[in-house]
This record gives structure tokens, C-alpha cells and sequence, in this order.
């Protein structure tokens, strides 16, 4: 066999078994390589010949990584950033992204104003691939391949990642005027108590209302929650159906408030924000696509876009 073609082979099982360690099954891992499944297995399969070791011990019913397989694998992922780290530096001059970008979204922003985003660039350029999720919970990137994800509210520290804000949630009180009229109108934070209420709930928490105190503090509190609803459309939606109050992002509502089906309330104690940000994998150069797409929402960002 010429060398070429057997570098090529020894490559192609090594992307498959790094991606298959990744992905816990050899059914996942022909999914993001777009191979099939039996093309993936004979690949590590030869792979293992060559080295003389299981890589993987295999049941009918779950697949893990040997101890040789453990080392093998940070040994290839390392040699792999090596490799991608290097294609960076080639083309970063590139103006043009390309690729298959895999990003993770926040349900109703990601829906409402990120995703336009991506459509509008993948036009543009038809040579970056979309592969885009939605989701809230905690997404490991290095372990389920994803490029880059948006979140929104205080990040937590992270060795592994690298973050960039992109702009501010600005948050409101409302109801509809049917509730107000039927409930009332409450005046200080403490009132909540009183009233009906729906509250986000991400990762098995509910989410905190924030409010101003007279000195600009911020002050976080989460009233007795009568819903607890873990998507912002779905939050929408009971607000506007008079179900109770609800703090919603002000780009969700707008529209609402100026075609008066929504009011807000306690205003004297309005101004709290949440940071949304875009997170990427920790390493020694931002691969070129990150980078053009993370500008890109920034630029938006700054043009009031997101809002």
C-alpha cells in the first residue's frame, strides 16, 4: 500500500475512534462523521490492529474506553488541536468562513435573534455548514463537539473555555391589563407574595427576579411561584393569556408593550440585566469560522440588533 494511502487509513481511524470516544457509541459517532456505522467500527477496528490493543470495550450494550484506550485518546486529541491550531494559523486570513459550525442555543433567543443571525451568514456564505441545537442546560463542548454556545445570565468559571459578552438582557415586570385590572397592580417587590407569577426554571432551579434597590443595587429575589416554566415563548404565552405576572427580557416583549396587550409593573424598581454572552473552547488560536461568527454577533450586537 503507498504511504500516502496508509497515512490517509491510520487518519481516518483516528478521527473515528477520537469522535467515537466523544460520542459513546459508534451509532452517534457515523452520525457527526455522515459515515455509516459499519464504516466507523472497521475503522477502529484496523486502527486497533495496527497498534496491537483494544482501544474499547465492547458489550451489546454499552461501549468505554479501555486504559490504553484512555491514554490513546488524550494523545490524539492533543495531536488533533496541534493539527487544527496549524490549519488556523494557514488560514486565518481567510475573510470567508467554511465548515460545519455545531452551536448551541438558548430556546427563545437563540430562536428569535441568533438563529436569523447564522440563516442570514449561511447565505452569505455558502460554504459554512449549520449544525444548531437549543438548549439551557450546561453543554460540555470538548465532549459532545460543539463549536460554540450562547448563554445567557453569570457564567461560571471555566479553565476550559473562553468567553466574550456580547450585550445585556434588560428585564421588565408585566402583565396583561386584563390581570392588572382583575388582581391589581403591585407597587414594591415584597407585593409579589400576593399575586400569581411565572417563573423561569432552568436546571431544576427556579430563576431569580432582579430589581434595583434605591441605592442601584441589585437585588435578586424569587417570588412564590404559581408556574414554573422553563421556555421563555411558554412564559410569554401564560403572560399574555392573563395568567400572572412574569419579569421577561424587554426584546421578547416590545412588540407586546406597544400594542398595549402587555403593561409593566413596578418600574421604580426596574433595571436589572443579565449578561448574554458566546463560549468557545480554550485553546491557543480561535479557529477562523469561531472567530468570523462571534464578530459577526458582536457587530450586530453593537448596532442594537439583539435588542
Amino acid at each position: 500500500m503507498p504511504t500516502s494511502v496508509r497515512h490517509t487509513d491510520n487518519f481516518a481511524g483516528i478521527t473515528a475512534f477520537v469522535t467515537t470516544a466523544q460520542a459513546g457509541s459508534f451509532t452517534a459517532a457515523a452520525e457527526r462523521l455522515g459515515i455509516t456505522k459499519s464504516a466507523v467500527g472497521k475503522a477502529v477496528s484496523r486502527l486497533e490492529q495496527r497498534l496491537g490493543l483494544t482501544l474499547f470495550n465492547r458489550t451489546t450494550r454499552s461501549l468505554s474506553l479501555t486504559a490504553d484506550g484512555e491514554v490513546y485518546l488524550l494523545s490524539c486529541q492533543n495531536a488533533l488541536e496541534i493539527l487544527e491550531h496549524a490549519e488556523s494559523e494557514l488560514t486565518s486570513h481567510i475573510a470567508r468562513p467554511s465548515g460545519r459550525l455545531r452551536v448551541d442555543l438558548p430556546a427563545a433567543f437563540g430562536r428569535k435573534r441568533i438563529l436569523p443571525v447564522l440563516l442570514s451568514m449561511a447565505e452569505r456564505y455558502p460554504e459554512l455548514i449549520l449544525t444548531v441545537s437549543f438548549s439551557e442546560r450546561f453543554v460540555d463542548l470538548m465532549e459532545e463537539g460543539i463549536d460554540l454556545v450562547i448563554r445567557i445570565g453569570e457564567l461560571q468559571d471555566s479553565s476550559t473555555l473562553i468567553a466574550r459578552q456580547l450585550t445585556t438582557q434588560k428585564l421588565v415586570v408585566c402583565a396583561s391589563p386584563d390581570y392588572l385590572c382583575q388582581n391589581g397592580t403591585p407597587q414594591t417587590p415584597a407585593e409579589l407574595a400576593r399575586h400569581r407569577t411565572i417563573v423561569g426554571f432552568r436546571r431544576n432551579q427556579p430563576v431569580s427576579w432582579l430589581f434595583k434597590t434605591a441605592e442601584g443595587a441589585t437585588e435578586r429575589i424569587t417570588p412564590p411561584a404559581t408556574h414554573e416554566l422553563s421556555d421563555g415563548d411558554a412564559m410569554l404565552a401564560a403572560v399574555l393569556n392573563g395568567a400572572g405576572l412574569s419579569q421577561l427580557p424587554m426584546w421578547l416583549v416590545r412588540k407586546h408593550l406597544e400594542q398595549k396587550q402587555l403593561v409593566t409593573v413596578l418600574d421604580n424598581y426596574a433595571g436589572g440585566e443579565m449578561p448574554i454572552s458566546a463560549l468557545w473552547p480554550k485553546g491557543r488560536q480561535i479557529l477562523p469560522k469561531i472567530r468570523f461568527v462571534v464578530d459577526e454577533f458582536v457587530s450586530v450586537a453593537e448596532s442594537g440588533g439583539f435588542d
